[in-house]
């Protein structure tokens, strides 16, 4: 296969949704697989030291360690080759955060889990400078949004609301629309101190905020939950 078809092969991909569900056969011995994976390290490494603005396509060749022209066989332009970016740490996030096994059956304990995981991630210095990053952007390239948005925050809430959709089914918790109540916890778990952290009002990392900011989710949660049982009882 050539890299052009590497290429090609990996964009169809992307727009399906994201770099970690390439074929299988391109995932495990592909070359131009483990070129894309060491093009998006270098890139990582310059978006979040010079902004999406600031970064070239000069200095992301650099830092990956591969020629301008081998750049550009695989992503046309630095808005590709971002857009990419996005898609592939998001779905990992999401992907490791939102995992669910079969005993996961104490509802709280769960939520506190997915709660902590997620904050934790979202709170931390590099992950807060690539969201002011995606925000700067998306008002002129709205493309780079939409794959943030769908590899991030909607997989995720996807995941948690079939989860929540499993437990609704076996009548241990009431919640009329468990896609939309996944979505309602994650917000609940972002107020207050990731908003401050986002904006810089805050310090990253702050594990006991982070501790606070999620138990206070949770409880609001159940709380709407226990409601949504008693008006339906």
């Amino acid at each position: 296969m050539s890299r052009l078809e590497n290429h090609e092969q990996f964009k169809a991909s992307a727009d399906d949704g994201g770099l970690d569900r390439l074929p299988a056969r391109l995932q495990a011995r592909s070359p131009g697989e483990a070129k894309m994976r060491q093009i998006l390290d270098g890139a990582r490494r310059v978006f979040l030291a010079d902004g999406f603005d600031g970064a070239s396509m000069n200095d992301i060749a650099r830092a990956s360690g591969v020629s301008k022209g081998t750049l550009y066989v695989y992503f046309p332009s630095k808005n590709d080759l971002f857009s990419a970016l996005i898609r592939s740490d998001r779905a990992m996030q999401a992907e490791q955060l939102f995992q669910f096994g079969p005993r996961d059956d104490d509802i709280r304990a769960v939520l506190t889990r997915i709660g902590l995981g997620l904050m934790r991630n979202m709170c931390h210095g590099e992950h807060l400078a690539h969201m002011r990053m995606v925000i700067g952007a998306v008002g002129k390239y709205p493309e780079i949004g939409k794959a943030f948005y769908e590899a991030g925050p909607k997989a995720g809430a996807e995941r948690l609301g079939a989860w929540l959709a499993g437990h609704k089914k076996c009548g241990r918790i009431a919640v009329k629309d468990p896609a939309l109540a996944a979505d309602q916890f994650i917000q609940l778990c972002q107020a207050g101190y990731f908003k401050a952290a986002l904006f810089c009002a805050a310090e990253p990392d702050d594990d006991a905020a982070i501790h606070a900011a999620v138990a206070a989710a949770v409880e609001a949660f159940l709380l709407i939950c226990r409601c949504a049982a008693a008006d339906e009882g």
